[in-house]
């Protein structure tokens, strides 16, 4: 990934402090994405190098994630510290009314879902695209245990494995083996098992475990009914960690929903597994939906 036009610190509602990067010339329409669960920047390296071209692209680490500052306290880990680490990176990178699109992937879509009704979201949110998400029943959904059924044993088996404070340790094969089952459709290629098993397992462990509780408990079905803005859905069919029955539902209860696309045989990490696709999307939101007013 190329090094960033600019960076900056932008300072959360707690007094977090969340590293942002800007790629592309100013003046050029907004992007900002989000990244999941055990992600960073580096995550959306593909987007950003097609999209920085012509777009300014702002990229953020969630709070623990990347260079952004773990929570000091348990309270930190919630999807309202998420909300407000959003409405921090957008005030700090975009001119008061500056529209943008929106684009979060996993816990980066929940991050959307929970900040969608607030205000300075709003005013800043021309459309939003939510990859590879759900809004609740994570762990009794997930398919990542293989030879279970849907239960109650798979999920406390899938709730222990998820929210497990053992280290992932190096990037071995088998690592890779189990990351890519996890996560990933079963066509991923090599380098890109490597590059997603790279990014997860540079997650502080502590980190990890403490956002695995509020993935456990995220209930954010009200919060999709808020989120009142032109909205897309991207899923993986192969997508074990969030199945394509979430985004089926946030689907039908966004207010504005601007379709869903399936993409056959795709894991979780649609971004990185088919950036084309989710490229293309965003460019697509951004063609319609952004307008950049010219100098003169």
């Amino acid at each position: 990934m190329s090094p960033a036009t600019r960076e900056l610190t932008a300072v959360s509602a707690d007094g977090a402090l969340v590293h942002v990067e800007v790629h592309g010339p100013e003046g050029a329409p907004a992007v900002v994405l989000a990244h999941g669960w055990t992600c960073s920047t580096a995550f959306w390296a593909a987007q950003i190098r097609d999209l920085a071209a012509d777009h300014r692209v702002i990229a953020y680490d969630q709070r623990g994630h990347g260079r952004s500052g773990a929570p000091a306290a348990a309270d930190g880990y919630s999807t309202r510290a998420l909300a407000d680490d959003l409405e921090a990176v957008l005030a700090a990178t975009l001119a008061p009314g500056e529209k943008a699109v929106l684009v979060g992937h996993s816990m980066g879509g929940m991050t959307l879902m929970a900040a969608g009704g607030r205000d300075k979201v709003r005013e800043h949110a021309a459309a939003v695209l939510l990859c590879s998400t759900g809004s609740s029943s994570l762990v009794a959904e997930a398919m990542v245990v293989p030879l279970l059924r849907a239960g109650r044993a798979r999920t406390r088996v899938t709730r222990s494995v998820l929210g497990s404070r053992a280290p992932l340790g190096p990037v071995t094969p088998l690592a890779k083996r189990v990351l890519k089952y996890a996560t990933m459709g079963p066509g991923a290629s090599p380098d890109k098992v490597d590059a997603c098993a790279r990014i997860v397992h540079a997650c502080p462990r502590v980190v990890r475990h403490g956002w695995s509780h509020v993935l456990d408990a995220l209930q954010l079905d009200v919060e999709v009914s808020e989120l009142k803005v032109p909205t897309a859905v991207i899923a993986g069919t192969a997508d074990r960690l969030t199945p394509v029955v979430h985004a089926r539902r946030i689907a039908a209860a966004l207010p504005e929903c601007l379709g869903l696309t399936e993409l056959t045989g795709v894991g979780h990490m649609t971004p990185i597994e088919a950036p084309e696709a989710v490229t293309g999307r965003i460019r697509q939101l951004v063609g319609t939906y952004v307008q950049v007013e010219e100098s003169a």
